[in-house]
């Protein structure tokens, strides 16, 4: 009886999306599409979660793309750091960002403890990887001396050759696209802001070299919605949301395709805005003619949590940086069952998955 309750409620859900835009759909399990190359990008939130599971699963990812976020483990653990010196967005203390402020020396010698120890993958595997950051230059959010720090991080581990920075931009703290959003200059839901401006056509190429043009016309690809339950038990007691989304371009089902997981950032998940980021965010073109997987997780808020960001300061895991973070370990299981290196069946009882 329970589970037919929950069927229908996740039904009405996805009827009552749908009025709002969103093609109704299914919620099946995330299959398995022997996909490669797996990449990462997020905003604010999503680019801090970018970042951690990028150094994290340092061996499976082949770059990033960082827009408005900092330095791995910037916060270490702390709301009030993360709030007022890796982000400006405490409500009752100053913001004290500055050049140098996240100390990324400390940062880095944390980096090389927890790869000594085996939480995470060896540093010596980011070497070879490509990085795309992008800070607006009136970003009033995640100011740019963060965004400066993030560099100095990557530099110590990446040669420079391999790091794209776009710092220019007069954009505010959102995703930028060239087609949808808000004025570029604008602070406010959805947090996508038209900036004349392809963020995601231009950390995909960055990423992986030279693509084929985007799709300009209606997407020919499909949308998935799976059940993240699968992945971690009680996503929602977690801050991950029940559905997440997986976008499929044609071709894809035969395995072959690379997998791009773009992380959405606070105020940004389906209870906030719907599928906005989903669609609208500038992914799919790209795919769609490129052969590229794109997977977007989804959060939800919590009481520790309000804004449904993804945990970059231990609100629900002391471990949140490392491979064995709840977050983390979610979304490498579903890196994995879609590369094919996963069982298809997670069978969940109790809270307990196997």
């Amino acid at each position: 009886m329970r589970i037919l309750l929950r069927c229908l409620l996740r039904c009405l859900l996805w009827c009552l999306l749908w009025l709002a835009g969103v093609a109704c759909a299914q919620v099946i399990p995330l299959p398995a599409l022997g996909a490669g190359q797996v990449s990462v990008s997020g905003l604010s939130s999503g680019a801090y979660m970018a970042v951690q599971f990028q150094v994290a699963f340092s061996r499976t990812v082949v770059g990033a793309g960082i827009i408005a976020g900092g330095p791995y483990f910037c916060a270490q653990g702390s709301i009030y750091t993360a709030t007022t010196s890796c982000s400006c967005t405490n409500d009752y203390f100053s913001c004290r960002v500055r050049p140098g402020g996240t100390r990324v020396p400390d940062l880095i010698a944390l980096t090389d403890w927890f790869a000594a120890a085996q939480s995470i993958d060896a540093t010596s595997a980011l070497a070879s990887h490509r990085i795309w950051m992008l800070s607006g230059s009136i970003d009033s959010v995640v100011p740019q001396p963060v965004m400066n720090d993030l560099l100095s991080y990557y530099r110590h581990y990446i040669d420079a050759n391999r790091i794209a920075y776009q710092r220019t931009l007069a954009a505010e703290h959102a995703m930028p696209t060239d087609s949808y959003g808000n004025n570029c200059s604008a602070l406010g839901s959805p947090y996508i802001n038209n900036c004349n401006y392809d963020a995601a056509g231009e950390l995909l190429t960055w990423i992986y070299g030279a693509l084929a043009a985007r799709n300009t016309g209606t997407l020919t690809g499909r949308f998935i919605a799976f059940d993240q339950s699968e992945f971690i038990a009680a996503p929602r007691w977690h801050g991950m949301a029940d559905v997440g989304y997986l976008y499929v371009p044609p071709g894809c089902d035969n395995g072959g395709c690379r997998l791009h997981v773009a992380f959405h950032g606070c105020q940004q998940n389906p209870n906030a805005i719907g599928t906005l980021f989903i669609r609208h965010a500038g992914y799919n073109a790209w795919a769609d003619n490129n052969r590229l997987l794109i997977l977007y997780p989804q959060t939800a808020a919590t009481y520790a949590n309000p804004r449904g960001c993804w945990d970059w300061w231990a609100y629900d895991d002391t471990r949140y940086a490392q491979k064995n973070g709840r977050q983390m370990a979610a979304i490498k299981r579903m890196v994995d069952r879609l590369s094919g290196t996963a069982p298809l069946v997670v069978i969940c009882r109790r809270g307990r998955c196997t």
